[in-house]
């Protein structure tokens, strides 16, 4: 089966057989269906809440930072989250260096109902075809996190280029792609 990239609304659509994938940003008409997306019991420790992940990209956008809070779907049916920052903000106290200037793939979640499906990996490109349109100017990397013992995560982001740094941002490693 190929794999098609197309674009719909300045979004990039991927075509997997009969699967669109594509990218909206969080509004006022997609807002509670996102926030009705939940991975499983055993992976909430992995990733913040939809509603977490909302108020802290309103808490960004009005601390002078970039935060860009996207519902991953599938043709018309939201199946996950995934949230692209840039920078650092006013409030955000031991930023990790690699932050500073560059894009970070903040959040990414598929709902459990929707998992192992490829879902993951083919958001994970859409994420980084919005990255490399650089809609807060250039930069030299791409970053994120995730916890130590998140070996899917670690699987996934590595499979895309992403080398772990040595550094941490909290309790989580943080690797990069360089863009």
């Amino acid at each position: 089966m190929h794999l098609h990239i197309l674009w719909k609304d300045k979004t990039k659509v991927c075509q997997k057989g009969y699967i669109m994938l594509h990218l909206e940003k969080v509004n006022g008409k997609n807002i509670w269906d996102i926030l009705k997306l939940q991975v499983s019991e055993t992976q909430k420790s992995f990733v913040a809440a939809n509603d977490i992940s909302i108020i802290e990209a309103y808490i960004t956008i009005t601390a002078n930072g970039y935060a860009f809070p996207f519902g991953i779907y599938d043709n018309e049916t939201p199946v996950g989250f995934l949230m692209i920052g840039f920078d650092v903000h006013d409030y955000w106290i031991d930023a990790p260096e690699i932050a500073k200037g560059n894009y970070n793939l903040w959040r990414l979640m598929i709902d459990k109902a929707y998992q192992n499906n490829g879902f993951g990996k083919e958001a994970v490109k859409l994420a980084l075809d919005f990255v490399k349109t650089f809609p807060c100017g250039k930069a030299e990397y791409c970053w994120l996190s995730y916890e130590p013992e998140n070996q899917v995560a670690r699987k996934l982001y590595s499979s895309f280029g992403f080398v772990e740094t040595g550094d941490m941002d909290g309790e989580e490693l943080i690797a990069a792609l360089k863009l």
